[in-house]
C-alpha cells in the first residue's frame, strides 16, 4: 500500500489512506485489508494506533473485521425487504450474490412455555424447529431460527433446505394472512456470534417475525445478521 506523510493524528492518516485505496478501486469489495502489524510497520505507528484506525473504519461500514479470519473491504449494504416476506435466497440474488444454506437443526420438539406463549399453543405440544445459516458467496449473513406449527405445515421437516428456503416452502403451503415484525439492534448472542464470526460487542440486526395462516399462528422466527453486512429497507405506499 502506498503511504504518504500528512499532518494530523496518525490513526486518521491510516484511515484516510485506506479510504483512498477503496475509493480509487485499488482495494475492492471483499479484498483483504492490510493487518494491524503491517499498517503499524508502514506508518511507523503502534499496533494500538492501527487498531483504532481499523476499528473506526469498521464502525463507518467501510471494512468488515471477522474474528480469526481477517479484515476485508465491505460490500455496499444490500437493501433487504422490511415489510414484504421474501426469501433470503431471492434477496441475495437481487443484489448479485450467491446464496447457499447450512442446516444446523431440523427437528420435532416439545414446545417450551416461552415459545408456546408466542405461538398461542399449549406448552408440551410438538412443534417443528429449524436453525439455518444463510450465506452469500460462502460468508454467513444470517442466523435464522424458526418454530413452525405442524398443523399449518405438516411436511415442513421433510424438505431439503439447501435447495429451497423455508420462506419459499411455507409461502407455498400456508399463505400469510397476517405478519408481525419487530426489529432491534442487539449485541450478538454468544451462541450466534461463533456462526456469524462477528467481533465481540459488534452490533447485530435482529428481526423477530410471527405469521398467521388459516386463522392461527403459523411461525415464530428470529433472524440475526451482522449490522455491517445487512440492512433492512421498507417502503409504505398509501395507494
Amino acid at each position: 500500500m502506498e503511504t504518504f506523510t500528512r499532518p494530523g493524528a496518525l490513526y486518521e492518516q491510516i484511515k484516510q489512506q485506506i479510504i483512498r485505496e477503496i475509493d480509487a478501486g485499488r482495494l475492492k469489495p471483499d479484498d483483504k485489508v492490510p493487518s494491524e502489524t503491517r499498517l503499524a510497520k508502514e506508518f511507523r505507528a503502534s499496533r494500538m494506533t492501527a487498531n483504532r484506525a481499523l476499528k473506526e473504519l469498521a464502525e463507518d461500514g467501510r471494512i468488515i473485521r471477522i474474528q480469526g479470519v481477517g479484515t476485508f473491504v465491505a460490500r455496499p449494504k444490500p437493501d433487504a425487504a422490511l415489510l414484504e416476506i421474501k426469501s433470503i435466497a431471492r434477496e441475495i440474488a437481487d443484489w448479485g450474490g450467491i446464496h447457499s444454506c447450512e442446516v444446523l437443526v431440523l427437528a420435532k420438539e416439545k414446545l417450551s412455555l416461552n415459545i408456546g406463549a408466542k405461538m398461542g399453543l399449549t406448552p408440551g405440544r410438538e412443534v417443528f424447529h429449524s436453525i439455518l445459516l444463510h450465506k452469500d458467496s460462502g460468508a454467513v449473513i444470517q442466523y435464522s431460527e424458526r418454530y413452525v406449527n405442524p398443523g399449518v405445515a405438516p411436511h415442513y421437516l421433510e424438505q431439503d433446505y439447501t435447495q429451497i428456503t423455508p420462506s419459499d416452502y411455507l409461502l407455498g403451503v400456508a399463505p400469510v394472512q397476517e405478519a408481525e415484525h419487530v426489529i432491534e439492534a442487539v449485541r450478538c448472542p454468544s451462541h450466534v456470534q461463533k456462526y456469524l464470526k462477528t467481533a465481540p460487542g459488534e452490533p447485530c440486526l435482529c428481526l423477530t417475525r410471527r405469521t398467521w395462516s388459516f386463522d392461527q399462528v403459523a411461525t415464530f422466527s428470529t433472524m440475526i445478521s451482522p449490522g455491517s453486512r445487512y440492512k433492512l429497507k421498507g417502503k409504505f405506499n398509501r395507494g
